[in-house]
């Protein structure tokens, strides 16, 4: 049996290996899979694309990419292009070297007789940049003006060329290959990873890209069996809606004959419980927790944008990539709030429940913060604030100790680490730290993370305390993984068609066309003609052409000719 485990660890690594490479991993017909159609299939596209600037810009990874490329193509809008470019790299510099970036900036875009000079600014934005300079200052939002006039100006004569252009035209075939079925055969799958409530978590693999994820099935008898349908869908489409670096990512939602299948981003370095209670004395050095309570501090925050508390913070909830960055996993149990509104609902993961979830009263994004409190003192102590590991309670004691017992902090916890604690662990949400009107702003300028450079953080600029294995499999053996009983006396029918069809809506925008990116299929086959002309392909009055044949295609047609050919002679 062991040899079982060895194999499925072999042909897991393999393929994760085979990720790193430009070629390995992808199919031997991936261009054929990815093949672009003619321009004049794609007319339905043009009509549902959202064909607004900040919409193709800021949420469509490929339109962006493709409208930078046609302002390329000229010195004017080029300028400009530039110009966001340098800006976003002084959001993200070190503040003791923001300065000299900020100066750079307006030697070579804002000075009147410079080359570069970007047209669309106007002098009293410029002086007021000069003034703050003068001062020896250099915000962060130093040249937000500026970019506000420069996005206007790209947004009108700029964008409005780029939908006339081949460019243009070149999303909508991207869009139209974004919107084919997937299926099953669209993956190659691997060894299972792990369970969830509704069934097993698989490493997968697309067959077109080479990239990984992890699968997770919900097995459809099981769904109805348990009245899950709600929860099942609710989870998919909070997790289409977050587009986080902090929180783990749909990128294809699918069906089987016998599962609904959700294939999310890959955590290949196991999760925190794993690190903190099984890699040597339970707990983490303060270094190693600062950094990440501020990435679950940041995925908290895009959660919270979009009016989603998550309710299950924990540490087996908290996954690490192979470089070392965490993410927030199982939405399962986050909800959206509606507006100006409060939920209520005793929801969670017992020692882990916010008072105010325990006792079933009223809450907004409070039981979050909690929650970020809860992990950072297991981080540091090695346990949970009100339960120890593996100890043996009833519940309703531990919900006492929730709602009435103060934790308590040994000589393990700095006075910064002890401060953010005591702070994210107040019984009462009105004077939990994060539940004022700044929310996540307010925590992340708590002293504790007083090293982090969270701009930086959130651009994936720094570099993790720790970095998993890349031979190493973070999870249990294929063989420890409990098997799901088979579920009998539910049969699936028609009147189960609706919630499928709702939950099988293939790819994800913002993901797949990420993964294009990241493994290279953008750059080899986003190819244009000579001297920057269309492609046939991308010209509307020429048919499109027949694809070519390969050389087995060629050699048996021939042979069927010849056969035919035979036959009538006898005739």
């Amino acid at each position: 049996m062991e040899l079982e485990n060895i194999v499925a660890n072999t042909v897991y690594l393999k393929a994760r290996e085979g990720e790193l490479s430009v070629t390995k991993g992808k199919s031997k017909k991936w261009k054929e899979i990815l093949s672009f159609p003619h321009i004049s299939q794609c007319a339905d596209i043009r009509n549902k694309i959202n064909q607004d600037f900040n919409y193709i810009f800021d949420q469509q990874p490929l339109g962006r990419h493709l409208f930078i490329e046609f302002c390329n193509t000229k010195e004017q809008y080029q300028r400009s292009i530039g110009f966001l470019n340098v800006v976003q790299e002084y959001e993200i510099t070190p503040e003791e070297k923001r300065h000299v970036k900020a100066e750079e900036i307006v030697e070579k875009f804002l000075r009147p007789d410079s080359e570069n000079y970007v047209t669309h600014v106007n002098g009293n934005q410029i002086s007021e940049i000069k003034d703050i300079m003068g001062q020896k200052k250099s915000c962060k939002a130093l040249f937000d003006d500026c970019v506000k006039l420069v996005r206007e100006y790209l947004s009108k004569e700029p964008f409005n060329d780029f939908l006339e252009s081949m460019y243009f035209k070149r999303f909508m075939q991207w869009k139209w290959l974004e919107s084919q079925p997937v299926t099953k055969n669209t993956f190659r799958m691997y060894r299972v990873l792990g369970k969830g409530g509704f069934g097993e978590v698989c490493a997968c693999q697309v067959r077109a890209t080479g990239k990984m994820y992890a699968c997770k099935k919900l097995e459809k008898k099981r769904i109805k069996k348990r009245k899950g349908e709600a929860m099942a869908l609710n989870e998919k489409l909070i997790l289409q809606k977050i587009n986080s670096r902090f929180v783990v990512s749909l990128a294809y939602a699918f069906e089987t004959k016998d599962a609904l299948c959700l294939v999310l981003t890959i955590m290949n370095g196991g999760d925190l419980k794993f690190h903190i209670h099984n890699m040597g004395n339970p707990g983490f050095p303060e270094e190693r927790a600062v950094f990440y309570a501020a990435e679950i501090t940041c995925g908290l925050n895009d959660l919270h944008k979009e009016r989603i508390v998550y309710r299950d913070l924990k540490p087996e909830n908290i996954l690490l990539d192979d470089n070392g960055h965490v993410r927030i996993s199982d939405l399962g149990l986050a909800v959206e709030i509606p507006e100006g509104e409060s939920i209520r609902g005793r929801v969670g993961t017992v020692g882990y429940m916010a008072p105010e979830v325990v006792k079933n009263e009223r809450y907004t994004y409070s039981p979050d913060w909690w929650g970020l409190g809860c992990i950072i003192y297991e981080m540091i102590e090695g346990k949970a604030p009100f339960r120890a590991r593996k100890e043996k309670v009833k519940r309703d004691e531990v919900d006492r100790r929730v709602k009435e017992d103060q934790e308590l902090y040994t000589s393990k916890f700095s006075d910064d680490c002890r401060s953010i604690c005591t702070d994210l662990l107040q019984k009462s949400p009105s004077n939990r730290l994060g539940c004022g009107d700044e929310g996540g702003e307010e925590v992340k300028s708590h002293p504790f993370f007083r090293n982090i450079n969270f701009k930086r953080l959130e651009a994936g600029m720094v570099d993790p305390p720790f970095v998993p294995d890349p031979r190493a499999v973070y999870c249990k053996d294929v063989l420890d993984i409990e098997q799901f009983s088979t579920v009998k006396g539910v049969n699936l029918d028609a009147s189960d068609d609706s919630f499928y069809s709702k939950f099988n809506t293939g790819s994800v925008s913002i993901p797949w066309q990420n993964e294009m990116i990241e493994t290279e299929c953008y750059k080899e086959l986003n190819l244009f003609g000579p001297n920057g002309e269309p492609t046939p392909d991308l010209i509307e009055g020429l048919p499109p052409q027949p694809p070519q044949r390969s050389f087995f295609d060629k050699l048996f047609r021939r042979r069927r000719v010849k056969i035919q050919f035979n036959t009538c002679k006898i005739i």
